[in-house]
């Protein structure tokens, strides 16, 4: 860690503070920062007791990439990047364990949780939508900058799976635990069965078996994933992906948010990737392994998630697919804090917290 901090501050990296505002080199002062106005999906959350503390809603405002001059956050102080606009929050939720020098898998699993245990957002954890056959099953993972990793899948009954692939990553000789296996062990760790359909889910459900047809809507069903990637104030990166999967899917389905390799990769020496979307496409490509080994050949986060959407859009065109049915996203971060964001078709979101940015971006996509 100390000769990455040497390298470091060759390239500059180090905050400096003035006027009491900590600034970083690399990030262009006429970035955008906090917004806050209508917009769709924001995960909205109201809690009572211990998660009072909690940030409570704010509606967001989606800032056009487009519009954004540098991305480059080059710091090796906090980052955090996070999947759809319900990352805001979650990001707001990890926020105060990673500016108070805090590691950051500690942060991450802080901003997943509070998603997970939010009823209103219905694709993860509590309230998550259920599969054909009425069964809530909930997937997650989690990897640190040394390579440990963390899984479950198919578990049932417990609201926080993020939390419980930390568990099996630190307190077990596995790295993946399924379906009763995984509730059990949950169970052993100290986790509170209970039951995670809501009302609105069940309704959802109900109304879903009346015709029975598996097709998933562009950025609403296909916005199935909370995937946080980030660095602490060491330099250490990490992250974390949790969902319920795809609505109404056949029940034992299983995409690529538990899959080290396909729906989040880290390399402690290069840099992070989470995904998003159709799972069994990012599969196919290995796509958070494939953006994170693009970097490591000197490629940008940005370029990186743009060469693997684009030889997702390859195997689409050959095996016959059309586009306009997938969504994709991937972000990513590198070790000089850099970013990038990129997608298969629009309407993929994204949010950036850092000292200077706490925003929801729109990201560039291949279709329009």
């Amino acid at each position: 860690m100390q000769h990455r901090r040497k390298f470091l501050k060759k390239l500059g990296l180090f905050s400096a503070i003035i006027g009491g505002k900590q600034l970083f080199a690399g990030l262009d002062a006429d970035q955008p920062h906090i917004y806050t106005n209508n917009a769709p999906n924001n995960g909205n959350k109201s809690l009572t007791g211990e998660d009072a503390n909690y940030p409570k809603n704010n509606d967001v405002q989606i800032i056009d990439s487009d519009k954004i001059i540098n991305k480059k956050s080059k710091t090796t102080t906090e980052l955090l990047i996070t999947t759809w606009n319900f990352g805001k929050l979650a990001n707001e939720a990890a926020w105060p364990t990673l500016s108070g020098n805090g590691y950051i898998l500690d942060a991450i699993e802080k901003g997943i949780n509070f998603t997970e245990l939010d009823p209103s957002e219905r694709s993860v954890g509590l309230g998550g939508r259920p599969d054909r056959d009425g069964h809530v099953t909930l997937d997650a993972c989690i990897m640190d900058e040394m390579g440990n990793i963390g899984s479950v899948v198919c578990m049932e009954h417990i609201a926080t799976p993020i939390s419980v692939a930390r568990k099996v990553m630190e307190n077990t000789p596995h790295v993946m635990l399924a379906a009763e296996g995984a509730t059990e062990f949950a169970v052993n760790q100290g986790f509170k069965k209970q039951d995670l359909m809501v009302p609105d889910s069940y309704r959802e459900w109900q109304e879903w078996l009346k015709k029975s047809e598996y097709k998933p809507t562009v950025n609403i069903e296909n916005h199935d994933t909370i995937g946080m990637i980030g660095m602490d104030k060491n330099g250490r990166l990490g992250g974390g992906c949790s969902t319920s999967g795809m609505a109404f899917k056949m029940r034992g389905r299983i995409g690529d948010s538990p899959i080290i390799g396909a729906g989040l990769f880290v390399d402690g020496e290069v840099g992070a990737c989470t995904a998003t979307g159709h799972g069994e496409e990012v599969i196919r490509v290995v796509g958070a392994h494939r953006v994170v080994m693009e970097m490591r050949t000197g490629l940008s986060p940005q370029a990186a998630c743009e060469i693997a959407i684009k030889d997702i859009a390859k195997k689409l065109e050959k095996r016959g697919k059309k586009w306009n049915e997938v969504q994709i996203g991937f972000i990513a971060i590198n070790i000089n804090g850099e970013i990038g964001a990129y997608s298969l078709q629009a309407g993929f979101t994204y949010a950036v917290r850092s000292y200077t940015q706490d925003e929801v971006i729109s990201a560039k996509s291949l279709y329009q």
